[in-house]
């Protein structure tokens, strides 16, 4: 089975996922056969979904509640959202994450110098993420520091990749399937070319965005040069920097 295939099953598979946990969100506790019925896909096929999301702490097993009389045998297990999982479809974390953004901007004065602000703050957020990442990069060889980017970006919710880039250029795509933050960046470009440069500066090479989640792609897809990689660590130049943002959101491919 070729990288693609593998990439397109991984990404059906969290959508099927992501359809069983709203269905528990809009309906609420829920057996395995309701959401069977509902969504249409076999008992197997819920329970499969729902063992992961229970692994992954968004869904919790729990006794069904039963009102009035009590009938024989055991009550059916019903799954309910956990608090966390229940915070990943809450949208007003994004209405308000996109309203600070444009009170940065207008409180800096709109215009160029608004847009100015939000990519200072945009940049400072990434910096700082960042730090959580580059001792994972910086541990890993440099051949593996790409995938090493990627491990640790999956960890804040990214679902990240790596793999060799096709074409005639050598290098490797850095793929993130899922962007926590998409809906703002869809608004707010500088979320995006911030975190290019942050790429470029933790693997110390030129990179490229190819995609965006925010600009409608289905992955964000970022091109990184196979000859950087021993550079890791050792910081972008200020001009590999520049061209890296410059493209960021904006799908240029």
């Amino acid at each position: 089975m070729s990288e693609a295939h593998q990439g397109e099953l991984a990404t059906g598979e969290r959508s099927t996922r992501n359809r069983v946990a709203r269905s528990i969100l809009d309906h609420g506790p829920s057996t395995v056969a309701d959401l069977a019925q509902r969504l249409g896909l076999t008992q197997a096929a819920v329970r499969r979904h729902l063992d992961t999301l229970v692994a992954d702490d968004v869904v919790e097993p729990r006794e069904q509640r039963v009102y009035g009389a009590r009938t024989r045998g055991r009550p059916a297990k019903v799954f309910a959202l956990t608090d966390c999982g229940r915070d990943a479809f809450d949208q007003s974390y994004d209405s308000l994450a996109a309203d600070a953004m444009r009170w940065i901007a207008q409180a800096a004065g709109g215009g160029e110098q608004g847009e100015a602000a939000v990519a200072a703050f945009a940049k400072a957020r990434l910096t700082a993420q960042a730090e959580t990442y580059r001792e994972a990069v910086e541990a890993a060889d440099p051949a593996q520091r790409t995938e090493a980017l990627a491990r640790a970006l999956t960890g804040d919710g990214y679902a990240a990749t790596a793999k060799s880039a096709p074409g005639p250029h050598s290098g490797e795509q850095l793929c993130q399937h899922h962007c926590p933050v998409a809906h703002v960046a869809e608004q707010f470009p500088q979320l995006c070319e911030a975190e290019t440069e942050v790429f470029s500066r933790l693997l110390g090479t030129h990179v490229q965005r190819l995609a965006t989640i925010a600009h409608g792609d289905g992955v964000c897809t970022t091109f990184i040069p196979r000859s950087g990689n021993g550079a890791a660590g050792t910081g972008a130049t200020q001009t590999d920097t520049s061209v890296s943002a410059s493209t960021a959101g904006r799908n240029p491919a």
